[in-house]
């Protein structure tokens, strides 16, 4: 860590105020912390929190009806705070540069990758033709992406979602800042990459002495990235730490319970994750007293009455909690969440006989790509090409792997959401091939779909009654009053009251919006639910609340579900088997244990060692596989893995492996896996 004389960015008191019909909100409340030169700050905590307007505010980047009212912004002693529109300007991507979390939409898709990059280049430097056109290529080697000659002239759409986000770094970057702000930069990235870019961003880091204000929710990024982290809850900081003391013993009730709630490689599938209760407060209506009160286990009535300063603590750490009060009587250790008062869940029963729910069999997906006013077939997109797995009564099958790899494809061809090319899916003995309408009407009422964005796939304009309603109805399963009571029992079913029936979608928040979702979905009583993402778009807390009910649900109704994420820990936690596919192949199958203590196929061994590790004590040892996904238009010969692969042989290019059982339950598509398996 750098000294204080290196202080490169000094925020001190800072207030952000969004004006609004219900009068001013603050969103930052007195908000202070700095960073040196060649430092990472990360500055955690779950949505709503106020951790990127935290960030917009350094910049002034913020809404028109919003604005930094007070405190201090001190850049190079330059109070950022009181400088004009013009002078902030000529900051902005000159000295200071943000990385956004979504390159998709910051991204302009008019114009080519080489434009984007030299506009920022433009507006503070005279630079000849030639000369940005060599900066731009410069840069995009410089941030790894591949024939950067060609991807010069290409467009955002035509680019991966790594690759993207590689242009935004490559922006930032532009006109080497001394401090880049990073906006959730690998949220929306698979694990591989956003192991790529992890890596790409302490290479240059290192390279350029940059510094790096890091804003993220995901607490593995914080211990293999920070130097030091900020905890923001509802405006204000509550604990400030460097990254070592933080997670070996947090401070604050707050940042210890965000660190229980999220699982981890060696979690135990038995016991219940640690959840917050409630929800982060409404700018409107912010507790008195500590903010976090109302959500805590520790409070006491000196909590509910006055807020607590920010207590100053050893090795410069500060906690803005009464339990840091030094002149508190009794001996505090800081809030400890034993295991021993941590609740467990029951044996599952319904696992015991391991009967077959869905067998599916060499499926395949083939979308035509067209060309010209005939619209002539010129080729396929193979996005799902001979999957062959099963689905046991009352398991939990995880389907992992990289975006685009073919799993979502394989949920809506298992529901009958969308027709096969070829092969067979078998719902409890029957063919789907072979059924008729109203049989297919019977088979969705038992398999029902629990979608990844809870705001867009609950209709905005009908209430909570008639959302969880409409399946009763269609399938003729309760009307009237006999609607109103199932609803009403279906709520209290997923933790939710039944008096909320009447309220619309948006009166809900992002966790309580997913739990109707899954209410809808077991409206039905279905024996198999297809969950995509389920629990991706929701913050660490709410994913707990909603993981613990999965499996709740599994174990009272005897439930199984085909639980899709690209998240492996959380995989890990909740399956009792998993599938791992790449390029729309299926190249590894086993339980959940062995998958990660003993991975046979290389894919699965670099998809686990990308996995962030939330312990700063630990330096993971990564596999990072090199290239991007090939296109399953265009898929390579023999093992389509063997582009990326770091023990391809000859025998790869050309020969296909089979899916084979090694051990019992285990199966494996690889030439090499007794290699892999000793390495």
């Amino acid at each position: 860590m750098t000294g204080k004389n290196d202080t490169l960015l000094q925020v001190e008191e800072m207030k952000t105020v969004f004006k609004t019909r219900k009068g001013n909100l603050e969103a930052v409340d007195g908000i202070s912390f700095s960073i040196s030169k060649g430092e990472t700050v990360a500055i955690v905590g779950e949505s709503g929190s106020g951790k990127s307007v935290s960030a917009l505010s350094i910049l002034r980047l913020l809404d028109s009806n919003g604005e930094v009212t007070s405190g201090k912004i001190l850049f190079n002693n330059l109070n950022l705070k009181d400088i004009s529109n013009e002078e902030i300007r000529k900051i902005r991507g000159n000295e200071i540069a943000m990385i956004f979390q979504d390159p998709m939409t910051c991204l302009d898709p008019v114009y080519t990758i080489g434009d984007q990059i030299t506009e920022t280049i433009k507006i503070h430097e005279t630079l000849s033709k030639n000369e940005l056109q060599e900066r731009a290529l410069e840069l995009l080697r410089l941030v790894g992406l591949p024939d950067p000659e060609s991807r010069i002239n290409a467009y955002p759409h035509q680019l991966s979602g790594g690759q993207r986000q590689r242009v935004m770094i490559a922006i930032a970057l532009a006109c080497r800042p001394s401090l880049i702000i990073a906006d959730e930069p690998t949220t929306a990235l698979d694990v591989t990459v956003q192991a790529q870019i992890l890596q790409l961003l302490k290479d240059l880091q290192t390279q350029f002495g940059t510094a790096i204000i890091l804003v993220t929710h995901d607490l593995g990024v914080v211990a293999e990235m920070a130097d030091k982290v900020v905890v923001v809850y509802a405006g204000q900081v509550v604990e400030q730490s460097n990254v070592k003391d933080l997670f070996n013993k947090p401070q604050h009730p707050y940042t210890e319970a965000l660190m229980k709630s999220i699982p981890k490689i060696d979690t135990s599938k038995e016991r219940k994750l640690l959840t917050i209760k409630g929800n982060v407060p409404s700018l409107i209506e912010i507790p008195a007293g500590c903010r976090f009160h109302p959500r805590c286990p520790f409070a006491i009535d000196k909590c509910i009455s006055e807020e607590p300063p920010l207590f100053e603590l050893a090795n410069g750490r500060e906690s803005k909690c009464w339990i840091a009060d030094p002149n508190l009587t009794g001996n505090w250790e800081g809030p400890i969440f034993t295991e021993e008062n941590e609740p467990v869940f029951e044996l599952n029963q319904h696992l015991i006989s391991k009967k077959n729910l869905m067998e599916v069999t060499d499926l395949k997906k083939y979308f035509p790509m067209t060309k010209g006013i005939l619209s002539r077939t010129i080729g396929h997109v193979k996005a799902v090409d001979g999957v062959t797995l099963n689905i046991h009564k009352g398991e939990v099958l995880g389907l992992v792997g990289e975006s685009g790899c073919g799993k979502s494809t394989v949920g809506r061809l298992i529901t009958g959401l969308i027709d096969s090319t070829n092969g067979e899916v078998s719902f409890d003995g029957k063919q789907l091939s072979n059924i008729n309408r109203k049989e297919k009407k019977v088979l969705r009422k038992r398999v029902q779909f629990v979608f990844q964005d809870p705001y867009s796939s609950l209709n905005p304009r009908m209430t909570i009654l008639d959302i969880i309603g409409e399946p009763l109805e269609v399938h003729n399963l309760a009307k009237g009053s006999l609607k109103r009571q199932r609803v009403g029992e279906l709520l209290e079913i997923v933790g939710l009251s039944k008096n909320d029936m009447h309220k619309f979608p948006h009166q809900f928040s992002g966790g309580q919006r997913q739990r109707i979702g899954i209410a809808r979905a077991l409206a039905t009583e279905p024996e198999l639910l297809i969950c995509d993402e389920a629990v991706s778009a929701l913050d660490v807390s709410v994913q707990a609340q909603i993981l613990n009910l999965l499996k709740d649900l599994q174990l009272k109704l005897g439930l199984s579900y085909l639980f899709i994420s690209h998240d492996l820990t959380v995989v890990k936690y909740i399956s009792d088997r998993i599938a791992v596919m790449y390029l729309g192949e299926i190249v590894e199958v086993t339980d959940s244990q062995t998958l990660f203590t003993e991975p046979l196929h290389p894919y699965s061994k670099a998809l686990i060692s990308a996995v962030p590790i939330p312990n700063p004590n630990i330096q993971p040892d990564r596999i990072i596989l090199s290239g991007e996904v090939p296109s399953p238009s265009n898929p390579p010969s023999g093992c389509k893995f063997h582009t990326r692969c770091p023990f391809a042989m000859d025998l790869c290019k050309k020969e296909k492996p089979e899916l084979m059982e090694i051990t019992e339950g285990h199966t494996v598509a690889c030439h090499f896996y007794k290699e892999v398996s000793h390495i």
